[in-house]
């Protein structure tokens, strides 16, 4: 399982998975077969979460091959990311409570034994310590182990979750602050209050064909008893033109310029952020995987004589005008800004996400039912 860092692959993956693929995906999307056998999956988030190619651009391209009918279930999973960024945009205090609560968890557990045998796969589970390593070598795990992994991380291995959506942040190279935070959160049981997800021997077996043995799990605990309440916070997404000849900031998860509705707008220099040193930690596989993402963006917009430079976050201090910044959504990337350049920041929202966030005030059953409207007025 290869994942290359450059858009041209993320198409030719894409183009792959929907003449070949796409039609048995409802039927087999929550078998996990192992890394060498993923075609019932897309496996297109690693590109997805760095804006590389689009949801838009996934669902455009699909409906091209199949009705909205036929691949429905395929559709919904794609546009559960814009969901999950929508519900935290109007919730933030959820990511802010989770980096204070994984600081003061990282003190208490810097020497726990079972949560260092849980990050080194040295539990007695096969299944887990499997996944362990699939996640550090691969960077990269299939959702529906994601699922089982989590909810052993919590109910099994009795370890806190903070510090699992920490793990899957730092190796994941499609970790994402709200699918990533809002997942953990959710199979806990506090993202939807008392409702949780119990991993079972049974499911693992059957979605993995029984390539594990002795799954020995806790299938009777109770939720995570949180029942903090986050009041949704009265937000507007709306753009100010930028001016001609000004410059934009790109962070490294939004790197398709080429198809973004400001693509046409003529910035004197786009500066593409390398941000590695966050309060989360970046595994040497991700951090690589990012730098050579933002290499393969400055060569497209070269390409299209665009003046482009790679720098790191440390070095937007050059930059001394109010600066034009593709919006990064909540997560570090957001963070740094707010922290230092709060006041000379003019952000610059994607019309799917200023459109489809409105509908993120509740559950994803109420915006599975306007999918059809979103798909309508882009599509």
């Amino acid at each position: 399982m290869k994942f290359l860092p450059s858009r041209a692959f993320a198409i030719d993956k894409l183009n792959n998975f929907i003449d070949n693929n796409l039609s048995e995906y409802a039927k087999l999307r929550n078998f996990d077969y192992g890394p060498e056998k993923r075609d019932n999956v897309s496996c297109l988030s690693p590109y997805i979460t760095h804006g590389v190619i689009s949801e838009l651009e996934v669902v455009k391209s699909s409906l091209k091959k199949s009705s909205y009918i036929k691949i429905e279930k395929f559709i919904q999973e794609v546009l559960w990311r814009i969901y999950w960024k929508g519900w935290l945009e109007l919730r933030p205090k959820v990511w802010i409570d989770f980096l204070n609560q994984l600081k003061a968890l990282k003190e208490k557990y810097n020497n726990d034994s079972n949560y260092l045998n849980a990050i080194e796969g040295k539990t007695n589970l096969e299944c887990f310590n499997t996944w362990i390593k699939e996640l550090k070598n691969n960077n990269y795990l299939h959702n529906h182990s994601r699922m089982w992994f989590a909810s052993i991380w919590i109910f099994t291995l009795k370890l806190p979750w903070q510090l699992g959506a920490e793990l899957f942040m730092k190796h994941l190279y499609d970790g994402d602050a709200a699918s990533n935070t809002l997942g953990w959160r959710w199979v806990a049981g506090i993202q939807t209050q008392g409702k949780h997800y119990l991993a079972t021997e049974w499911n693992i077996n059957k979605f993995t064909n029984n390539r594990f043995q002795n799954i020995k799990l806790n299938e009777n605990e109770l939720p995570i008893n949180d029942y903090t309440h986050y009041q949704i916070e009265n937000k507007i997404f709306n753009n100010n033109n930028p001016k001609e000849n000004e410059s934009l900031i790109i962070f490294d998860n939004n790197l398709g310029y080429d198809e973004c509705d400001f693509a046409n707008s003529k910035f004197e220099k786009i500066y593409l952020v390398n941000h590695n040193k966050r309060e989360i930690e970046l595994s040497e596989n991700v951090i690589n995987f990012k730098k050579e993402l933002l290499k393969d963006q400055k060569q497209r917009l070269e390409n299209k004589s665009i003046n482009a430079e790679i720098i790191d976050i440390s070095e937007m201090t050059k930059i001394k005008e109010n600066i034009n910044v593709f919006y990064p959504a909540i997560g570090e990337n957001l963070d740094y800004l707010n922290k230092n350049y709060s006041n000379r920041v003019n952000f610059l929202y994607r019309s799917i996400d200023q459109f489809s966030w409105s509908f993120c005030n509740k559950g994803f059953f109420n915006f599975k039912n306007h999918i059809p409207k979103i798909i309508a007025k882009f599509i």
